[in-house]
């Protein structure tokens, strides 16, 4: 005979609806529409043999809504990782974690026309026969910093790889010491220089590196000198580092390329913003660069790439090696270029491009802003507290420079009229980011905040809704 609880265990075991059975509610039906119904049909079968443990050790009702909960949570957490639009309220402008620069409408719709339909992508229309691919983003890059030739490849750790193993493999490239740089996600310069077969040879000091350094240390086996923009950091002091222009004129009285990585890749006078200088492409070739390499989805605002620019000679022999064809560009990221290329070229980088936009944005304009939201969370009784902060630009572009603008946080205590729980910031955070969309803000002063320089003005709404979904009016 079977003691009661094991009779027990049984009855709420045969209770447990089937899999086909929990597919079919409506919730999940939605879930299916969305991710597959392998995916979910997979993540109800492991909530089920989990339910059936737990019944085991210790039996308990549970209702079909809650198991068809239960999975749909799940479905949620194995799919956390899906790209998916958040909304950044960082008041970071360029943030690697979150995709960096963002894409203006009139891009993304050429991209998606070039993307859904056949292109001449390798043809030349004119003469019906096979081209190469990219050869008006060439002629744009040209016309825009008055350089002889341009590449574009995947990105600017790929564009440095390129000339180094096209320029310098087996052969000695000079650096300073202090800009042998680190940048996010672990891109090291003298990895690279290891990875493409060159031999690093570093000049100078930390914080001082003269133009008597780099020739001194010119042999038979130098093939070329290499100046690297200090993206993440900057140093102040004590401190020298030739310009390009010197280790151009070095270069040329050695027959040695001067090559630069800017890093940013930014096409505007930075100064015109409030912002300390930041080196453009178009001063590396005036002053005679051979070649300067950027990244495409930091300043200049496009789709990621690393664009090359310079004299013909060398860009040509970037173009024939074997690796240039590992790391050419897609369709798609050509035609995002040519596109963000053409506003830089219309005069209207400012008007159309989302980072320049949000650099350029008004600090009464994010005022004003910040009074409607408050304006419409006050008719819910949610009480918000306005103040003045700093953005920073990001994405190892003009460190330690900053942005006025404003920021908002939500007020959860009793004493601003809701009665809900006081919530840390770090709790607030992360009910922010359970939001759809996501949103990502900062902790400033052991506060939440949400920036609005890098909130889109058509999100204010979805700002409004997420404030009132984490703190619902009580009747």
């Amino acid at each position: 005979m079977q003691n009661p609880s094991e009779k027990l265990i049984k009855e709420k075991l045969r209770q447990l609806p089937s899999v086909e059975k929990i597919l079919e509610s409506e919730k999940l039906k939605e879930k299916i529409e969305k991710y597959s119904h392998p995916l979910v049909s997979q993540t109800a079968k492991e909530m089920l043999s989990s339910i059936r443990e737990q019944i085991k050790e210790v039996p308990q009702d549970i209702s079909f809504d809650q198991i068809v909960e239960k999975v749909s949570q799940a479905v949620e957490e194995k799919t956390t990782d899906l790209v998916r639009p958040v909304i950044n309220a960082t008041g970071v402008i360029l943030h690697t974690n979150l995709g960096r620069a963002p894409l203006d409408e009139e891009s993304l719709s050429h991209i998606v026309e070039i993307s859904k339909n056949y292109n001449n992508l390798e043809f030349d229309l004119k003469a019906g026969k096979r081209s190469h691919r990219g050869i008006f983003l060439q002629k744009l890059l040209c016309q825009l910093t008055q350089a002889e030739a341009a590449l574009a490849v995947n990105n600017n750790a790929g564009a440095v790889l390129l000339i180094l193993t096209a320029l310098a493999e087996g052969k000695e490239v000079i650096v300073s010491r202090g800009e042998l740089v680190q940048i996010g996600g672990g891109f090291r310069i003298p990895e690279i220089l290891a990875l493409s077969g060159a031999i690093l040879k570093e000049v100078g000091t930390t914080n001082k590196t003269t133009l008597s350094d780099y020739e001194n240390a010119i042999t038979q086996d130098t093939a070329l000198l290499l100046k690297v923009h200090q993206s993440n950091f900057r140093m102040i002091g004590f401190v020298e580092r030739p310009p390009i222009s010197e280790l151009v004129n070095l270069g040329r009285k050695h027959n040695l390329c001067a090559a630069e990585d800017l890093g940013s890749g930014v096409m505007l006078r930075t100064e015109d913003f409030e912002l300390a200088h930041e080196p453009t492409a178009l001063e590396a070739i005036s002053a005679g660069a051979d070649l300067v390499c950027f990244s495409g989805d930091k300043l200049l605002g496009a789709p990621q790439a690393g664009i090359i620019l310079g004299r013909k000679k060398y860009i040509d022999l970037l173009r024939k090696h074997p690796l240039h064809r590992a790391l050419r560009l897609d369709k798609m990221f050509i035609a995002g270029l040519e596109s963000v290329l053409l506003s830089y070229l219309k005069g209207q980088a400012t008007k159309k491009i989302p980072a320049w936009q949000m650099i350029s944005a008004p600090l009464d304009v994010l005022r004003k802003r910040a009074e409607n939201i408050k304006e419409e969370l006050h008719k819910s009784g949610i009480s918000i507290t306005i103040k003045e902060s700093k953005s920073t630009v990001g994405g190892g572009s003009l460190p330690g420079e900053t942005l006025p603008t404003v920021a908002i946080s939500v007020e959860s205590t009793e004493s601003a009229g809701m009665n809900h729980a006081v919530h840390t910031a770090d709790q607030l955070a992360q009910l922010f980011r359970e939001q759809s969309p996501p949103i990502i803000g900062r902790i400033e002063d052991e506060k939440f905040v949400l920036d609005l320089r890098t909130i889109f003005p058509h999100q204010d709404d979805l700002i409004i809704k997420a404030i009132k979904n984490i703190f619902p009016k009580k009747s």
